[in-house]
């Protein structure tokens, strides 16, 4: 297996990793505070984004993969053909090296399909438990539980998807570095105004002292 499909094995196994602990019962107030934290990590949100640009290429092996699966089974097919005029044993070593070549082009087929198959399961999965989460903070707030509705809930209502709050943190820091600028600039043209003012007053005062003289 090349280096590229070992990464992309490696990368089925922790999607199965995540789906398990997706799916483990836990406590409510503790999935809710999990999910919560998961929801505004900027970690998570960077991860998410070099998950998809993996995807991306991970959509492109599997595509040519399945093309490599086609141009082997043409092989396959001349292979019978062939060996139906020719003989079998004429043909024999070349045809096991196809269907070898075929093994390892369904492999990594299936391979690349499963591990883009199943990050639309957890993306999904992810979601639902988010609306499952919600609907019970929900139902436990209308039930008079006081613990229910504050901050961890707000979190969740707020989370679209994962690392959403996290990527608003970023911009929002943005923001303020540039306000900040924005002051610095200002103190800045404020100081060379207050010296060129300065400046302007005192020529003006020696001007009135030459003609008093």
């Amino acid at each position: 297996m090349t280096l590229y499909y070992s990464l992309v094995f490696l990368l089925l196994v922790f999607e199965m990793a995540v789906f398990l602990a997706l799916i483990i019962p836990l406590p409510f107030t503790i999935k809710r505070k999990l999910f919560a934290f998961i929801s505004e990590s900027p970690i998570i949100a960077k991860l998410q984004y070099g998950l998809k640009i993996t995807f991306i290429f991970i959509l492109i092996l599997f595509l040519d993969s399945v093309n490599r699966v086609y141009r082997v089974q043409q092989e396959l097919a001349t292979f019978t053909k062939d060996g139906a005029t020719v003989g079998a044993a004429h043909l024999g070593t070349d045809r096991m090296e196809v269907q070898a070549r075929k093994f390892y082009s369904q492999r990594n087929m299936y391979l690349c399909g499963f591990t883009l198959f199943l990050s639309l399961i957890l993306n999904r999965t992810y979601t639902m438990i988010l609306e499952v989460l919600r609907l019970e903070d929900r139902v436990k707030f209308l039930d008079g539980d006081k613990k229910a509705g504050g901050k961890d809930s707000a979190r969740l209502a707020e989370a679209g998807s994962v690392g959403e709050i996290g990527a608003l943190k970023k911009e929002l820091e943005a923001k303020d570095r540039d306000i900040e600028t924005l002051k610095k600039q200002c103190e800045g043209l404020t100081a060379e105004y207050h010296k060129l003012g300065d400046q302007v007053s005192s020529s003006k005062g020696d001007k009135n002292e030459k003609k008093s003289l």
